[in-house]
């Protein structure tokens, strides 16, 4: 089990420290929604793209902890490419799981399963969920 939470943190640090889709673009197709929790001054902005039914591309922007800024950077790459249902069951389900509600196990969420550990630390649930926050309301707006 220790081998197991090293390797989550050492993805999560990873994401931190070399984000993926990181920075917004000036392009009136992109749907944005930007989400700042005053609590802990984590300020994350996402911007989806959506084309005939699918993600086309997810971008952040923001600032925050490791664990909200990692998240948004593993949700970018988990929704890039799915169509926009598979994308909103993905992030529902991720949802839930972080925040201890009952989830499908079997719904692959690549690499944002490394969060499933967040759901013991109730201080941390928000950090973990802005993003993917976000993103659904992108999909609301948008898709």
């Amino acid at each position: 089990m220790e081998k197991l939470d090293n390797l989550y943190r050492e993805i999560i640090m990873e994401h931190y420290k070399n984000p993926r889709n990181k920075g917004l673009v000036d392009d009136p197709a992109y749907v944005t929604v930007h989400i700042k929790n005053p609590s802990c001054g984590d300020d994350i902005t996402i911007q989806s793209h959506f084309i005939n039914g699918k993600v086309i591309d997810c971008r952040h922007d923001g600032h925050g902890c490791s664990i909200c800024c990692s998240s948004a950077s593993v949700l970018t790459e988990t929704v890039i490419d799915k169509t926009v249902t598979e994308a909103e069951k993905l992030a529902d389900n991720y949802l839930k799981m972080v925040s201890n509600k009952p989830f499908d196990a079997f719904l692959d969420l690549e690499e944002a399963s490394v969060y499933s550990g967040v759901r013991q630390f109730p201080a941390r649930i928000k950090c973990a969920s802005i993003a993917w926050q976000a993103f659904l309301e992108t999909l609301k707006k948008g898709a």
